[in-house]
């Protein structure tokens, strides 16, 4: 079997990789995450899934590597990692009552050919209307601080939705598995 590398140090998205069975290395990016000037949510999760994994083939010159990348949306702007408890706080006071689209890409680059192949997930996130309390108990037990959205969505932070609308639950946590199978399968890697 091709080697394989998850341009990622996220622990979401080795749990989620992990799953398919693979076996696989994982190694971090550095990659500048900040969008372009005019740059859509569909083209920067494109570009940065791409990039990643073009990084970590620097170090992986003859391996299949994983890129991976997603973007919150609401009212047309960006919502980042929010890294605090504040910054969390008016994350969800935003998206109460609100529809956040997700943005996940994903890329198989052959780092020995450079070709590549990518695709994305849209998932739309229905919030509930949510108070101050519900809010700040909500971070106290699930500390969403590194997390596009300021949730976990396999954890507590499916008790912030109404519903969620998409063709891949495992996208929202950080990896279209049903997209990277399809990938995979065309660089000739076969999960089942």
């Amino acid at each position: 079997m091709t080697a394989i590398v998850l341009a990622s140090s996220s622990k979401y998205r080795r749990q989620l990789l992990e799953k398919l069975g693979l076996v696989f290395l994982s190694c971090s990016s550095d990659v500048d995450e900040s969008p372009q000037s005019g740059e859509s949510p569909d083209a920067l999760v494109h570009r940065l899934s791409l990039a990643k994994a073009e990084e970590v083939g620097k170090t992986y010159p003859n391996h299949l590597i994983i890129g991976s990348d997603q973007v919150a949306v609401l009212d047309q702007g960006i919502l980042g990692k929010p890294g605090g408890r504040d910054a969390v706080i008016q994350q969800l006071a935003k998206q109460s009552g609100r529809t956040v689209q997700f943005y996940t890409g994903v890329c198989v680059f052959n780092s020995a050919t450079g070709l590549y192949l990518s695709d994305m997930d849209v998932c739309s996130v229905y919030f509930k209307t949510l108070n101050t309390p519900q809010i700040e108990k909500y971070i106290d037990l699930d500390r969403p601080f590194d997390c596009a959205g300021s949730f976990k969505s396999e954890g507590l932070g499916i008790a912030l939705f109404s519903k969620i609308v998409g063709e891949d639950p495992n996208a929202l946590v950080g990896l279209p598995l049903i997209k990277l199978v399809a990938l995979l399968e065309k660089f000739g890697v076969n999960i089942i």
